[in-house]
């Protein structure tokens, strides 16, 4: 019979640590993991010293796991998450947060909390405007009066501090909370503002997972109607994570009416089936362009495309946008066009509008 994470986790509750309280509820076990027999797991210490004091605890874990039945054999890393202990900072130096870790285990899906629903903004492939749609949905669904988050989980490319016109860095008064910012009556996070942005993202999967996981259940997002999570592109690592680690509402996914688009869209939405995460609609995006001179209307992607595939796959279809400059320009000005007035505005609106009556937003 194969050993289960939750039989793991109860052998690793009983082990007693030194000062008090134990492995699991001090939240000291990363990257579990079970294969044919094999447990793995960290053992990760806030320091070099007080990993030092924990051997015995590492040895007595390790003999718990292995009186599990079906395991055959454990292996149990101790490491530390910071350097030695330093000179003690002075007293007006904020405390330290750093973001990018192993996954904590948890049972399932669990709820953010304080936000009564999560939509993940999502499209198949990059270029398409889905964190234009992300940033201007969010503002637009603040204007209606809603309580809005907004999270950028693009760990490698985060836009939307520069979409908001955000850069100060978040505080963390206790250096485990992270305080989000607020811009244009959204509150968001991300990324972007807790890392040089000059600087890649250079980070295997592991640490992806944990940097969303510490970004959804570490930030004091309050009380809010919706949390906005405007994801990278394609159907890698953090949407699993998202899906499997995260109670969502379901994902609105953003694509082109041309084919190549829809083809990598199509990709999108049989993720979010097969992870059994609801399909809440498709948007077509640059759906068409409207000559700001003579006024001819060119439908430089293609049209229809993105309203074809809802019909056929029985989603709604939440609305087209056009391919705009005010748009593009507001977004690199950090004021997105839904702030202001106009079609533009209008037309964000509108999409808010839907998910409100349709009781997503």
């Amino acid at each position: 019979m194969a050993v289960t994470q939750e039989q793991v986790l109860a052998a690793l509750k009983r082990i007693e640590l030194p000062d008090g309280g134990d492995l699991v509820g001090r939240d000291l076990v990363r990257a579990l993991s079970y294969d044919n027999g094999t447990v793995r797991f960290v053992i990760e210490a806030p320091s070099p010293e007080q990993a030092r004091a924990l051997e015995g605890a590492r040895q007595a874990a390790e003999a718990a796991v292995a009186a599990l039945p079906g395991v055959t054999s454990v292996s149990a890393v101790l490491t530390a998450h910071g350097p030695a202990k330093a000179a003690a900072p002075r007293p007006s130096a904020p405390p330290n947060l750093s973001i990018g870790r192993h996954p904590t285990p948890q049972a399932g899906p669990e709820p953010v909390a304080g936000v009564d629903r999560i939509i993940a903004i999502a499209s198949g492939k990059g270029g398409v405007g889905k964190s234009t749609v992300s940033a201007n949905l969010a503002v637009a669904l603040a204007r209606a009066g809603r309580k809005v988050g907004l999270l950028d989980a693009d760990i490698y490319g985060p836009s939307q501090p520069r979409m908001m016109g955000v850069s100060d860095r978040p505080a963390s008064p206790d250096g485990k909370t992270i305080i989000p910012l607020q811009a244009h009556g959204v509150t968001m996070m991300s990324i972007g503002l807790m890392l040089d942005p000059a600087k890649a993202v250079i980070w295997r999967g592991p640490m992806l997972m944990g940097a969303l996981q510490q970004m959804l259940g570490q930030v004091a997002w309050g009380k809010l109607d919706v949390l906005l999570v405007d994801l990278p592109p394609g159907t890698g690592d953090v949407q699993l994570t998202l899906c499997q680690r995260t109670q969502l509402t379901g994902a609105i996914v953003v694509s082109t009416p041309q084919d190549v688009a829809l083809l990598d869209a199509r990709k999108a939405i049989d993720m979010f089936n097969t992870l059994k995460t609801p399909i809440l609609g498709l948007i077509e995006n640059m759906s068409t362009y409207i000559c700001p001179n003579c006024g001819h209307e060119e439908h430089i992607f293609g049209h229809g495309g993105v309203a074809a595939e809802a019909q056929r796959i029985g989603v709604p279809f939440l609305g087209e946008l056009p391919l705009d400059l005010p748009t593009r320009l507001s977004g690199d000005a950090g004021t997105p066009v839904a702030a202001g007035e106009g079609p533009m505005a209008e037309a964000f609106g509108r999409l808010a509008r839907r998910l409100i009556d349709g009781g997503m937003g």
